[in-house]
């Protein structure tokens, strides 16, 4: 179920479930005090049961919402099969490996996704370094949805084996994952176990008993060649058992050396070897002092030492920082730090120096610092960069180096850039993104003219459009009051703004902007007519009125100013 759970927590974690409104009961529990005031006996607080919990309605608790049938789907071939399938479409007779057209016309309303095997065994990768650093020091990957783990030597570290796989099972529980889990003398008698064996949750095989508990399980467990298994299954022979009692030589003289091999890896007769992953080591790099030193020249020198250890040690591993920080570990025990980051992966030596140097003065040396190290806590994998080829020809500006130099200051939050949402609505236009994001295309507008010609013309958007727009805007709209204005299409000849009165000189207008009636219904009517206005000061500001001026159901003819020029 690996791929279906992966599936389902990765969407439960980017789109959390809208808050849903109150039930009536929920609301008048919520309350302690009825409307009409005074105090009320029974409140929500003096209602906890003995346990300390509120004493909810039967109805006020959320209940699991119904899912439908979910599979993954992947190209075999010429078709278009099912990869992975939850246990609801299982049980509704679509296994992995059936035509998607079937399953479609044999259950209606399928979830159908598409299969990501690669981003399964990289999640997979991702829980076996994890379960490496905690559980146990050799994890390996088998399979797509298969990990190994050697409990020799730290079974007891977690109270057992049965306490360890409890524990463990409990731990893939909280993140939402399933697992059958099976424990023996061998890799092989394990995956059998855990793959074939019927036997409800945990299987703890007993030592030397693997055999025993082999014998049983279909010739599938032993992972065997799928011809040599039908091969097995014309002979008569579907149980490992009956392949045990069979002689070694006319076994290997039929079906080779593969059948025999797993035969005896599963029994334990030869060993298996494992491939662990190797969790990535962080990189650190210390240097310690004979004398404490105290200065910001000192510092700074020692500081030109270590960073080029640093990307040594970054190119070696073929990996560029995002995070890096430094500690500095003063004689009184109390450690000052300094955290950079970058907008992009870096082994720059000179551009992480200049960094670090900015902030040397936020280090309080105190009675000395007695070693100076480079941790960094976040790398992301750096290959070889494009270069410009022609010597004539103008390389696009690297922006990567100033924004990590403003973000030393000020924050990475601080900074963003603008990218444009195609709606007519001013507020909904733009959008935030990352600084170094590359910027949106805007498309073309298809449109047939007055005259049943075809206009191909380039979208005006409305943060390029004819009519100019303030760079901009307020976060919402504020409200103006004392408006002198003629309706319908006259702009203003006086509003107040914030208590103070502006008398308007100059003005344009006015621009319409309807309302996007499909997106919401309240805006089927709804009418803004904007102007651009400058006041006696020549402070300009751009506003609008609610409503056309003629029909009250476009608007309330309230003004609004939405921005300020210059």
């Amino acid at each position: 179920m690996w791929p279906i759970e992966r599936l389902r927590q990765a969407e439960r974690h980017a789109a959390p479930p809208e808050p849903r409104a109150p039930a009536a009961a929920e609301q008048q529990l919520a309350r302690s005090v009825p409307r009409g005031g005074g105090w009320r006996p029974g409140a929500r607080w003096a209602r906890e049961d003995q346990l300390g919990h509120v004493a909810l309605p039967p109805d006020s608790g959320r209940s699991g919402e119904e899912l439908s049938p979910l599979v993954t789907s992947i190209r075999d071939g010429n078709r278009i099969v099912i990869a992975a399938a939850c246990p609801q479409a299982r049980a509704l007779g679509l296994p992995p490996g059936m035509a998607l057209a079937q399953a479609r016309a044999q259950v209606a309303g399928l979830d159908i996704r598409d299969a990501d095997p690669e981003g399964d065994r990289a999640h997979l990768a991702s829980l076996a370094v994890a379960l490496a650093r905690r559980w146990t020091p050799t994890v390996a990957i088998e399979g797509d949805d298969t990990l190994f783990l050697d409990l020799t030597g730290v079974a007891h570290l977690h109270g057992g084996e049965a306490q360890m796989v409890a524990r463990l099972r409990r731990m893939l529980a909280r993140l939402g994952y399933t697992a059958r889990i099976a424990i023996a003398d061998t890799p092989g008698a394990a995956w059998a176990l855990a793959h074939f064996d019927r036997h409800p949750g945990e299987r703890c095989c007993a030592s030397g008993r693997h055999a025993e508990a082999l014998s049983p399980l279909p010739i599938e467990a032993l992972r065997i060649d799928p011809a040599a298994v039908e091969l097995l299954h014309r002979l008569g022979v579907t149980r490992i058992a009956q392949l045990t009692a069979m002689p070694r030589a006319p076994l290997v003289k039929r079906f080779g050396t593969g059948l025999a091999l797993q035969l005896d890896r599963a029994l334990g007769r030869l060993s298996e070897p494992l491939h662990p992953v190797v969790p990535p080591e962080p990189i650190a790099i210390a240097q310690r002092f004979a004398e404490p030193i105290a200065t910001a020249e000192a510092i700074e020198h020692w500081l030109g030492t270590l960073v080029p250890r640093l990307t040594a040690a970054l190119a070696e591993k073929g990996v560029g920082a995002t995070r890096i920080e430094l500690i500095a570990d003063r004689i009184d025990g109390v450690p000052q730090r300094i955290r950079i980051g970058l907008a992009r992966p870096s082994r720059d030596g000179a551009h992480l120096l200049r960094l670090l140097i900015r902030r040397i003065e936020q280090v309080e040396p105190g009675y000395g610092v007695d070693a100076l190290t480079l941790h960094v806590r976040r790398a992301l994998p750096l290959g070889a960069e494009p270069f410009t080829e022609r010597l004539d020809e103008e390389a696009a500006p690297d922006l990567a180096p100033l924004v990590d130099t403003l973000a030393t200051r000020i924050g990475m939050r601080a900074m963003w850039r603008s990218r444009p949402v195609e709606s007519d609505v001013p507020e909904r236009s733009v959008t935030r993104m990352a600084v170094l994001d590359p910027p949106a295309r805007i498309g073309t507008r298809t449109k047939i003219d007055d005259v049943g010609q075809l206009d191909r013309s380039p979208a005006l958007h409305p943060w390029h459009p004819e009519w100019p727009k303030p760079a901009r805007l307020l976060a919402r709209p504020e409200r103006l009051d004392h408006v002198m204005a003629e309706l319908p299409d006259h702009a203003p000849r006086r509003f107040t703004w914030r208590g103070q009165s502006h008398r308007v000189i100059r003005a344009d207008g006015p621009e319409r902007i309807q309302g996007e009636w499909w997106k919401r219904d309240a805006e089927r009517a709804s009418v803004r007519d904007y102007f651009r206005v400058e006041d006696e000061a020549g402070r300009r500001y751009w506003l609008f009125r609610s409503g056309d001026g003629e029909r009250p159901v476009t608007g309330d003819l309230s003004w609004y100013l939405h921005g300020v020029f210059g």
